[in-house]
């Protein structure tokens, strides 16, 4: 067909149905050429199909295609009435012939009736490959720009491999592997951190820390141990940290303390070092401990440029279990509560902040009641980091009559209770059998309550004989 008889007959464009400029020889809205009807393409069948030969391409109305794809080109639409059918002997249903080369029209003949059929057909020397669908993975032995259409079933791998052994499996899919970034590499779905909610227990201690409902991440951290001492008398520790959040990388602060303030039990408690002494010695190894990040910027982030005057910094709070002693020690406003198994005694909270509210009270300014409704309540005095004014480790030592339950825990659950008379209403009579279950169930009393903060707590049963009536109702010691 010649140009000049072509272009008068289009109505509109055939790339994208609006109506040309006279005289124009390109589509102004798709840049279609006018002037020549292209070949029909194998892919897209956007023109007429099972036309007789010599109609007009004019001849059939397609349908307006709904969308387009990301180069402005029309979808594919098309008719059923369009299509010429076969019956089961291979004939047509029309009496008129179909253009040639039509994508949809399938070649009589049978055809392989199982995917391992066609894959030994497809694998022969001597027989031709079939086109292959596009995206279908190439095995080793095709050739070519397309892949087979039905790879070897022994060779091909499974569209969904388990995770092999060891591996993280995704919490939303259950099924795909996390990649080192966190991430599902089946669904895409976000992993918790590590930390977000971690559960532990040894023996009679056991400790469970949650991110909260508010924070982007667990700035708290713990560390549960147990060690023997040279009588062979066995000793318990719990370490509990609450990173501050106002400083920098308060996450790798906790974790820091955490660490070193356990290991230097480990170390000191088995040598015969008092419980008391040691504590103290711990609490200055974890001083250390977060000391040194702040002259370590590998971990700090790019716009940290003042990280001494914004130093890493947690507080601590620990207990320790040991020669029928129990001794706590502290820097911040992390708390220890005693909790009797006899719910007819008294608790108690076995600590003093290092906060605003504790001095208001302790200067007789305020009492309790208003120095912890007032907003400047929770400001902490004392802590352990680079830029604190003095470390000042404070330890306590008692010797407890009965026995009981000794509760270590950030101010992410005791806001939730925070008397001793609250504490001990939250923690479940079971708590000393099952300190784990304990845990946790202080956990969600926090996380139902709000979860405003990341929440933290430990659990150590402390068993004893009871000593009689005539015995004090708790826990009797002194503090440092």
């Amino acid at each position: 067909m010649s140009e000049s008889h072509q272009q008068p007959a289009l109505a509109r464009c055939p790339g994208c149905e609006e109506p040309p400029a006279s005289g124009d020889l390109f589509c102004g809205a798709c840049g279609y050429d006018l002037s020549a009807v292209p070949a029909r393409p194998d892919d897209r069948p956007t023109l007429p199909i099972g036309v007789p030969p010599g109609a007009p391409a004019a001849a059939v109305e397609w349908p307006a295609a709904s969308e387009t794809d990301s180069s402005d080109v029309p979808a594919s639409t098309h008719r059923a009435t369009d299509l010429p059918g076969t019956d089961s002997g291979g004939n047509l249903l029309s009496t008129t012939p179909p253009a040639p080369q039509a994508p949809q029209t399938a070649p009589p003949g049978p055809a392989p009736a199982t995917a391992a059929e066609a894959s030994a057909a497809v694998s022969t020397p001597d027989t031709p490959a079939p086109a292959a669908t596009p995206g279908t993975p190439e095995p080793p032995e095709a050739s070519g720009d397309f892949t087979l259409a039905a790879p070897d079933p022994r060779t091909a791998e499974p569209a969904a491999q388990p995770p092999s052994a060891g591996a993280k499996v995704c919490v939303a899919c259950r099924s795909g592997r996390v990649d080192p970034d966190g991430y599902c590499e089946n669904c895409g779905h976000a992993q918790p951190r590590e930390r977000d909610h971690v559960e532990q227990e040894l023996g009679s201690v056991a400790a469970v820390s949650d991110r909260g409902l508010r924070h982007h991440r667990n700035e708290d951290s713990f560390a549960v141990s147990s060690t023997a001492l040279p009588d062979g008398s066995p000793a318990v520790v719990a370490i509990v940290c609450d990173g501050v959040s106002s400083a920098s990388r308060p996450d790798e602060a906790s974790a820091a303390a955490a660490s070193a303030a356990n290991e230097a039990l480990l170390e000191s408690l088995p040598r015969g070092t008092h419980p008391q002494q040691a504590m103290h010695e711990a609490i200055v190894a974890a001083a250390e401990a977060v000391n040194a990040l702040a002259q370590d910027p590998s971990g700090a982030a790019e716009h940290e440029a003042h990280r001494r005057q914004n130093a890493p910094a947690c507080t601590l709070v620990g207990a320790i279990m040991a020669g029928g002693l129990l001794v706590v020690g502290w820097v911040g406003d992390s708390r220890v509560y005693w909790v009797p198994d006899d719910r007819s005694g008294p608790p108690a909270r076995l600590t003093e902040d290092d906060s605003w509210a504790a001095q208001m009270v302790a200067a007789g300014l305020m009492n309790e009641t208003e120095a912890y409704a007032d907003e400047r309540a929770h400001a902490i005095t004392g802590w352990l980091g680079a830029d604190s004014y003095e470390l000042e480790p404070h330890t306590a030592a008692f010797k407890p009559d009965r026995p009981g339950l000794v509760v270590v825990c950030t101010d992410g659950l005791w806001n939730y209770a925070e008397s001793a008379e609250e504490m001990a209403a939250a923690v479940p009579p079971e708590a000393h059998r099952s300190p784990l279950r304990g845990a946790q169930v202080l956990v969600g009393h926090a996380l139902d309550g709000g979860g405003h903060d990341n929440v933290t707590v430990a659990l150590l049963p402390f068993a004893v004989e009871p000593q009689g009536a005539g015995s004090s109702p708790g826990p009797a010691g002194t503090a440092v």
